[in-house]
């Protein structure tokens, strides 16, 4: 395992699913871990577990989707750890944020103004203010790096979840016009695009992948590796794009060779 000793990684949407499984990778390297999101019972329940296995970990409950919500996480950053190596943005809303907001994950023509403006603000508009607020910590440090996680659904279209599907795809050419203007400075920006994870956001619709996948002929119609991707698997590939280092504008697509 490559040792992060000495950098300060901050991610995003940190309290469950892949985010929490990457906070967990990178102290696991010895870097010393940020989780920034909205819930605070989730965030300090992953700190705390991370503490306990001796690592070095804080959280800072704030909305990155508004610029007062992302100044607070960066402002926590540069304030209790002296700056900023690592920028992970992986906070998102998927399937089961239509539960929360109906219509958010429909097609256009049932997708009302509101659902979709919150899903562009969540999935796409974070990712812009915190690298907004991120790049001067970034130049202070002579360099960093950035992963912005989108969706295999933002690297073609989508029967549903316009809103996702239009924000994801805006997260993958943000991050390659990052890499173009920001690579002659050291910093460094590439793209997660992960296809079914096993987490919490595929909630609505899990009763019907668990029998596509206990089915041996749907599950490799599914996916060639007939199964979901993990969490921790995520994070394995967040980790990477986090420490190659010629790896700039790449959009790294984990989901088991469906799409191939």
């Amino acid at each position: 395992m490559q040792s992060m000793q000495n950098k300060v990684v901050l991610i995003t949407g940190a309290g469950t699913g892949m985010g929490a499984a990457a906070l967990r990778r990178f102290a696991a390297a010895g870097a010393e871990v940020v989780a920034t999101g909205r819930t605070r019972a989730t965030l300090e329940a992953v700190v705390a577990e991370i503490k306990a296995t001796g690592g070095r970990a804080h959280y800072v409950v704030a909305d990155v989707g508004t610029e007062s919500g992302a100044r607070t996480a960066l402002d926590f950053v540069a304030a209790t750890c002296g700056g900023l190596d690592v920028l992970i943005n992986n906070a998102s809303v998927g399937w089961s944020h239509e539960q929360v907001l109906p219509g958010s994950m429909a097609a256009t023509a049932d997708s009302p103004p509101g659902p979709w403006r919150e899903v562009i603000r969540i999935n796409l508009e974070s990712v812009h203010l915190m690298c907004h607020c991120a790049i001067p910590l970034f130049r202070k440090r002579g360099g960093g790096a950035i992963v912005n996680v989108s969706s295999v659904g933002g690297t073609r279209g989508m029967a549903d979840a316009h809103a996702y599907a239009a924000a994801k795809a805006g997260v993958i050419n943000l991050t390659r016009s990052l890499a173009k203007t920001y690579g002659p400075e050291n910093i460094r920006s590439n793209c997660f695009a992960p296809g079914v994870v096993d987490t919490g956001m595929i909630d609505p619709y899990r009763e019907m992948f668990d029998q596509a996948f206990a089915d041996p002929v749907a599950a490799q119609q599914i996916c060639p590796l007939g199964r979901m991707g993990t969490p921790e698997e995520a994070a394995d590939c967040m980790f990477f794009l986090a420490v190659a280092t010629y790896c700039n504008g790449s959009v790294l697509v984990m989901d088991g060779g469906s799409s191939a």
